[in-house]
């Protein structure tokens, strides 16, 4: 449906990922290639649901399994209820916040829904943590939750026969474990490793999984997989992480002003999404074209090559491909033709994002603009508006704003409308009934 059948001139998943740049470690590099060439495979990645939608973050391991599925292996979708109740201290400073069972099952079920957009399941598959109800139907992906088989543990038994394979001194060696030791490591958290190679461990055992993906910093955990395997069921298994989808200077993509650049139109607007990739760095428009894109590989060098102003339509195209992966093409359509609205003039301004407001708050004395910005989150707070207009990065109507304290007034609105520029890329329509 999403990947056409000529992307690549590769008939082996592994080259194709190789490709695109994707793969940064393996445990077996050559037997894993051997692997996904001569047989189907079924492999697994884990998301533990910290949140009620999925981030740009997770689309990088989406995408990576509609390769795999495209090419006939078979996606084993792992929802984390169990390892949620923890957290994973991999890749952080700080310990994440508890969540109740509620809150985690809820994320779950919103989780479901969002991977359903992009990757057929066998929904008749069941796991109930002692086997599956049948073989998952070729083609289609399984869903399982390891709250399934971690939340029944018995403490003492999961210390006695898997924690004795673990060595302290290993595990503090680990990257996840080293950058955390400074601050401080909770128990709770160095627990999370024997969760995590229980996982591949019991998929191996009960779904005959051969192989774990990740992003990098799940380096040491799918290692401890790997090891706990084969020791406790004499199985060989595979592990391959994938690079984290990072800006050439090294920063994590998909952080927007607002917080995370999420999956859901009601958390991100297609157009504020859009926004996003038609505004990323020049250097780094070949590798979100190679990552998050399914266009020909001499497709994307050819519009990476592009210099100058014309890279610009190269991020035209990366902006258009990945907005309508996410939300249909339906959406990309709109979200183009409002950037270009803004940006040249031509398009339809009715997709701009709008905020409509009662017309009484702008009676009298007005609304404060600082106090506008913020309600419009166009900022995060009243000293950030202040720096915006100050350093001259507001225009209300094309007409620069130099007046920190300017109230915003009805007889400002022209056909009930004000377009509010701020910087040179953001901007926010907003109307009065």
């Amino acid at each position: 449906m999403f990947i056409s059948d000529h992307v690549s001139k590769h008939t082996n998943v592994y080259d194709v990922l190789k490709e695109r740049g994707f793969i940064e470690q393996t445990t077996h590099d050559e037997e894993i290639r051997e692997l996904l060439g001569k047989e189907s495979v079924r492999f697994y990645i884990g998301f533990d649901p910290t949140a009620d939608c999925l981030h740009v973050g997770h689309f990088m391991q989406v995408i990576i399994m509609m390769w795999m599925q495209k090419y006939g292996h078979t996606p084993i979708v792992l929802i984390g209820g169990g390892t949620a109740m923890v957290g994973d201290p991999s890749g952080r400073t700080d310990m994440r916040q508890m969540m109740t069972p509620e809150t985690i099952q809820h994320n779950c079920d919103q989780f479901k829904k969002l991977f359903e957009k992009f990757i057929e399941f066998d929904e008749a598959f069941t796991y109930s943590g002692s086997g599956a109800n049948k073989e998952p139907e070729a083609g289609k992906a399984v869903c399982v939750n390891n709250a399934t088989w971690l939340l029944p543990l018995n403490y003492v038994e999961f210390i006695r026969d898997i924690g004795r394979h673990f060595s302290v001194n290993n595990m503090l060696r680990a990257e996840c474990f080293k950058q955390r030791l400074e601050k401080g490591l909770s128990f709770l958290e160095f627990n999370y490793m024997l969760m995590q190679s229980y996982d591949f461990m019991v998929m191996a055992r009960d779904l005959e999984c051969k192989m774990q993906f990740g992003g990098n910093d799940q380096w040491s955990n799918i290692l401890g997989g790997v090891d706990l395997s084969r020791r406790e069921l004499q199985k060989q298994v595979y592990g391959m992480t994938f690079s984290l989808l990072t800006t050439s200077e090294g920063k994590k993509m998909g952080k927007t002003q607002k917080g995370a650049l999420w999956l859901d139109a009601k958390k991100t607007t297609p157009y504020e999404f859009y926004q996003y990739w038609r505004n990323v760095e020049d250097a780094d428009v070949n590798k979100c074209l190679r990552m998050l894109t399914f266009l020909p590989m001499d497709e994307v060098e050819q519009l990476s090559a592009l210099k100058d102003a014309e890279i610009n339509k190269a991020k035209e195209v990366l902006a258009y491909e990945v907005t309508k992966l996410v939300h249909g093409e339906e959406e990309a359509e709109k979200a183009q033709s409002a950037a270009r609205a803004l940006f040249s003039g031509a398009g339809n301004m009715d997709n701009v994002p709008t905020t409509v407001m009662e017309a009484s708050r702008f009676e009298g004395e007005g609304f404060g603009v600082v106090a506008l910005m913020k309600e419009l989150k166009l900022v995060p707070s009243n000293g950030e508006g202040f720096r915006t207009i100050e350093q001259g990065g507001l225009t209300i109507d094309d007409v620069k704003v130099t007046d920190t304290k300017l109230r915003i007034t009805l007889d400002m609105f022209h056909d009930k409308a004000i377009l509010i520029k701020k910087g040179k890329k953001t901007f926010h329509r907003v109307e009065v009934k």
